[in-house]
């Protein structure tokens, strides 16, 4: 009762529930940390959310995903007397991240990713039920550029293609998803700390986002694909809640 007397007293002189939330960088709470490799079954599954495909020429298999001194590594190899020319590795996050009201988050990697033809990584948020949301946080399509891509429908996408300098070296990718009016959420895309670009997520608060991490080969990024093995290695994947 009182506690409603509180409420009402406070929304009679014009004070808000949100006005009484700390500040937004004091609610930053570490849901992924970046040692998460370590210990990669406790943060982590294997294969896609849906299972061991997806839109490329790879199937997923866990024996192709390995984790050395913090550093994940997927490897796609060729095989022949298969359903699909190669196998790879991917793993998603088995929390599910949802921006809520006047909340965001930020999710950041480094890699060293494959840019040549048939290789496609990629680092990204997919919708945990449904479809869209999709943020593709970094992805390399086999031209030797990164996308920085958010997917409203099929048909309405904002993308965009940037030059990958020096492949073999590690960077760092982040993306700063934020509350933009309630209703949408704004994505600022950085590449080594610099900002690239920003996007917008149509209706995409209170959506939930599964975060996947993959080694696709073919398909988007062209073919025919590498005739020897091929990594993308992934460190300090981490992500940050201010809901």
């Amino acid at each position: 009762m009182y506690s409603l007397a509180l409420l009402l007293a406070l929304h009679s002189v014009g004070v808000s529930c949100d006005s009484l939330r700390p500040p937004f960088e004091a609610r930053a709470v570490t849901d992924i940390p970046a040692d998460s490799f370590n210990s990669l079954e406790t943060y982590w599954n294997y294969l896609y959310p849906w299972g061991p495909t997806h839109n490329g020429g790879a199937r997923m298999d866990q024996e192709h995903v390995s984790v050395n001194d913090g550093v994940l590594t997927l490897t796609a190899e060729p095989v022949t007397g298969q359903d699909h020319p190669y196998l790879s590795g991917a793993i998603h996050a088995k929390s599910t991240f949802t921006v809520t009201a006047g909340g965001g988050y930020d999710v950041k990697a480094e890699f060293i990713a494959p840019v040549d033809r048939g290789t496609w990584p990629a680092f990204w948020l997919n919708a945990a039920s449904g479809w869209p949301p999709e943020i593709d946080v970094a992805e390399w399509k086999g031209s030797g550029k990164i996308s920085f891509n958010t997917f409203n429908t099929s048909d309405e996408v904002t993308a965009l293609d940037v030059d990958y300098p020096e492949p073999t070296q590690w960077h760092s990718v982040r993306a700063e998803l934020r509350d933009e009016n309630g209703v949408d959420v704004r994505v600022k895309f950085f590449l080594d700390d610099r900002e690239v670009t920003t996007q917008y997520g149509r209706e995409y608060i209170g959506k939930g986002l599964r975060l996947i991490i993959n080694y696709q080969t073919e398909g988007s990024s062209g073919s025919p694909g590498p005739t020897t093995p091929t990594t993308y290695q992934i460190r300090n994947v981490e992500v940050i809640s201010y809901n």
